[in-house]
């Protein structure tokens, strides 16, 4: 026996098979020996399951920083006029000594710097939940009847809900 023909005899067989499959054995299979057959078909779905996982997280603090400001203030002190003028000169009575004293007080504003605190702003944090759609993809299986008919069989396909 040659190659071809081993090939050959190998591929009838195959076709015997085949047809084998077909052959059914209508009187010993219940499901084709009575008149109305019934059949489950399954089909699979997605199971969806949410959860949360940490991503990162925020800190809030708060840094000091270093401002030189400069800050020009009036001050006000006294100066002290003295003005001479000339008279005619009239006579007095009154003697000549060195106990005639004048004072004058002389005054001058001084800086005195302190410092204090104050609110200039509040900063706030809260977190809010965003909403956004993910596509998520996979292969589903399902079972989908399949009708053959051999022969001169007659068959009405009806779709009921």
């Amino acid at each position: 026996m040659g190659f071809f023909d081993w090939l050959n005899e190998e591929e009838n067989t195959q076709k015997e098979k085949r047809k084998e499959v077909r052959n059914v054995d209508r009187v010993a299979d219940t499901e084709f020996a009575s008149e109305n057959a019934h059949m489950d078909l399954r089909e699979e779905e997605l199971d969806i399951d949410k959860y949360r996982v940490e991503t990162g997280d925020v800190t809030l603090h708060k840094d000091i920083v270093e401002e030189e400001q400069t800050v020009n203030v009036p001050v006000a002190h006294d100066q002290v006029v003295v003005e001479r003028k000339a008279v005619d000169r009239e006579p007095t009575n009154e003697p000549i000594t060195n106990e005639e004293t004048v004072h004058i007080p002389v005054t001058a504003e001084q800086i005195d710097v302190d410092k204090h605190t104050v609110v200039t702003g509040e900063v706030s944090a809260h977190k809010r939940s965003v909403e956004e759609t993910q596509q998520v993809r996979d292969v589903l299986h399902k079972e989908v009847a399949d009708v053959e008919t051999h022969g001169n069989a007659d068959v009405i396909n009806e779709d009921r809900k």
